[in-house]
């Protein structure tokens, strides 16, 4: 059994979810089941079509799972009754997939937005992170990362904005940033 590690993709930079997808292709080329639960999100990015492509390929590779576990990209610190709950909720899930030991990969895309909000509890992830199959690699991804989730990681990258041209009005391109 090969050891799993925590990883971390934080900061104000962009490419969290992007590095995390990355990692996710590469390890469904070598074989490996990947599942990705995505917090806070519900929009069609993108990168979700990941999984559809993937299903139409004839050759073995890995599997992808991608879910959603979020209504909407909320980021305005309003804390929703169904925005807790669902969050709860997919955690729950997600905790269920872990434990169900298919998955050699899972990526908790936007989990620290979760955190961050108060849709979860942070002492309640780290404990289930503790205790999870050590021979899965977890990575979690989003800004705002709590120190006690920077504790129990083993590789954590700071992704920091230098210069980004939203800053002049330019709004997200489909098959760039989303």
């Amino acid at each position: 059994m090969q050891q799993g590690y925590i990883h971390i993709y934080t900061g104000n930079g962009k490419g969290k979810t992007t590095a995390a997808f990355g990692l996710a292709l590469r390890a469904i080329c070598a074989g490996k089941n990947v599942y990705i639960g995505q917090f806070v999100k519900s929009m069609q990015y993108s990168e979700i079509r990941l999984e559809n492509l993937l299903n139409k390929v004839d050759i073995s590779f890995g599997s992808l799972c991608i879910e959603q576990l979020g209504h909407g990209c909320c980021l305005d610190g309003v804390i929703d009754k169904e925005d807790i709950w669902m969050a709860q909720r997919g955690w729950v899930h997600c905790m269920k997939m872990l434990q169900s030991k298919k998955w050699d990969v899972m990526i908790f895309d936007e989990l620290t937005i979760a955190l961050s909000l108060e849709r979860l509890e942070i002492d309640k992830v780290v404990q289930d992170l503790q205790i999870r199959n050590s021979s899965t690699e977890i990575i979690i991804t989003g800004r705002y990362a709590p120190q006690k989730l920077i504790d129990i990681a083993d590789i954590v990258t700071d992704m920091r904005e230098i210069k980004h041209y939203y800053r002049k009005g330019i709004l997200s391109r489909k098959g760039i940033d989303c």
